[in-house]
């Protein structure tokens, strides 16, 4: 099993752009499809992007769509979540996750990083 670790967050002002980074530890970490998911205060832990195993099919939340670009680098064990043209409503705690396949839902994924703050001010 992988442990997760994630960094990258920040404050921006809107329009800006950040990457988040997700290492894991273990040497199966290329059998994990990937997600991030986000959860701003008082809200629900929502989906933003996911990707399949070997990068062949990535899925994002129409939210997100067009501006958030999600990847991965099996060789260093890593998943990115480039984030663009950044609005204060996606200021929210964001999460990397692990399952065994390219869901939508927190209980698709059983392992999960710590969390990185994204503060996107107006």
């Amino acid at each position: 099993q992988v442990q997760l670790v994630d960094s990258g967050g920040g404050l921006v002002q809107a329009g800006g752009s950040l990457r988040l980074s997700c290492a894991a530890s273990g040497r199966t970490f290329s059998r994990y499809a990937l997600g991030w998911f986000r959860q701003a205060p008082g809200k629900e832990r929502e989906f933003v992007a996911t990707i399949s195993q070997s990068a062949g099919f990535m899925y994002y939340a129409g939210s997100v769509d067009g501006r958030f670009t999600i990847s991965r680098d099996n060789a260093k064990n890593t998943v990115y979540l480039q984030m663009n043209n950044l609005k204060p409503e996606d200021t929210a705690l964001y999460y990397c996750a692990a399952g065994t396949f390219t869901g939508t839902r927190v209980a698709d994924y059983d392992t999960w990083g710590q969390g990185t703050q994204v503060t996107v001010s107006s």
